[in-house]
């Protein structure tokens, strides 16, 4: 078992190499670089961060406002320090070598627009994603597994048929949909007022007591948890209900009910953990997919300042050290993930050896 780890653990090293060549590669061709997102907001007198946010679409016609500098044109000296600054005068090579060194030392660099580190950055917004990753995916799995067992265990019934209606129409309603109803419904908009319209804490949150705290965070938190939630949780339900139907009609299910066990003990002490073995396996697959891709939508609705937003506006200004610092960490999360995921494997099931399969 070692060797295997240690195996999955080296080929971190060539996997990560390809991820940050890939998107290195695909950036060189990519026009409007930081470069040339500093020169068009001095020549509009705009930022980088005001064009994101729609401001930078006041000025319409360039050439009929009072402060426009394109027709006067920048320095090119000016422009050539701009190039220095950011490293642009070097080959793409060498940029990139001493990208990956810096890397290797976890050494991100220093975000162009905002001058503050990468990793203080991160740091800054990962509590708003860690909290919709974490909490969407507990809720997801509590509400899916039992869920799925008992449609299981009444496959074909009318409790079978309505729930999985029911989840259907979940599935086919997008997070973002559903999240805009929840403001609706129950943040101020045409109905009720009961949760907060934006943020993950409120203004006084430092003067609350403990449980006050608490109390706040799970009152600002739920609505976005919600509407990250429903995707997952039709997914998981069906894929448990599935797992379960395929064991409870194998041989030794039978074996166990003809010995005489109770049915929760065949269930809960037999088909149970093999059953769950393809439902752990998608684990990584649903907090990675909440963690990093829905993130964005709901983070942008619910007003919350976490990576997802972070990351899109860092793309769209092509501020680098950001978006390849998140790329980087990001990664790596993930492909460790993906290792905690076969551990598990063989912490629910024995049986199951990767090192035998690899020889």
């Amino acid at each position: 078992m070692i060797s295997y780890i240690l195996r999955r653990l080296f080929l971190i090293l060539p996997t990560l190499f390809g991820i940050m060549l890939i998107n290195f590669t695909l950036v060189q061709f990519v026009p409007g670089g930081p470069v040339e997102q500093i020169i068009a907001s001095l020549e509009s007198d705009v930022t980088v961060f005001d064009n994101i946010a729609g401001s930078a679409g006041e000025i319409r016609d360039l050439s009929k406002a009072e402060n426009y500098l394109g027709s006067k044109g920048l320095p090119e000296d000016f422009i050539r320090e701009l190039e220095i600054q950011f490293g642009f005068d070097k080959p793409p090579l060498e940029r990139f070598t001493t990208m990956l060194w810096s890397y290797i030392r976890f050494d991100f660099g220093e975000s162009y627009f905002r001058s503050i580190k990468v990793t203080e950055l991160i740091i800054e917004k990962i509590p708003v994603s860690l909290s919709l990753g974490l909490w969407t995916t507990l809720l997801a799995y509590l509400i899916s597994i039992p869920l799925g067992i008992r449609k299981a265990v009444n496959d074909g019934t009318a409790f079978d048929s309505w729930t999985s209606s029911l989840i259907i129409i979940g599935y086919a309603i997008p997070g973002f949909l559903f999240a805009i109803l929840l403001l609706v419904l129950f943040a101020g908009g045409s109905y009720l007022k009961l949760f907060p319209l934006r943020g993950l804490t409120s203004p006084d949150f430092a003067d609350l007591s403990y449980w006050q705290k608490v109390l706040d965070y799970f009152w600002h938190i739920s609505l976005p948890v919600l509407a990250s939630t429903i995707s997952a949780f039709a997914t998981l339900t069906l894929l448990t209900k599935n797992s379960f139907l395929d064991e409870i009609r194998k041989q030794y299910v039978m074996t166990a009910r003809a010995k005489g066990l109770t049915e929760k003990s065949v269930l809960y002490g037999h088909v149970f953990r093999n059953a769950m073995l393809i439902v752990i396996a998608g684990f990584p697959a649903v907090f990675i997919s909440v963690f990093f891709g829905s993130s964005l939508i709901i983070e942008t609705i619910f007003s919350l300042d976490g990576l997802g937003r972070m990351g899109f506006e860092a793309a769209i200004a092509r501020d680098y050290p950001v978006v390849f610092g998140t790329l980087f960490i990001f990664s790596l999360i993930g492909l460790i993930i993906g290792l905690l995921s076969d551990l598990m494997y063989i912490w629910i099931d024995p049986r199951i050896d990767f090192e035998k399969r690899l020889s």
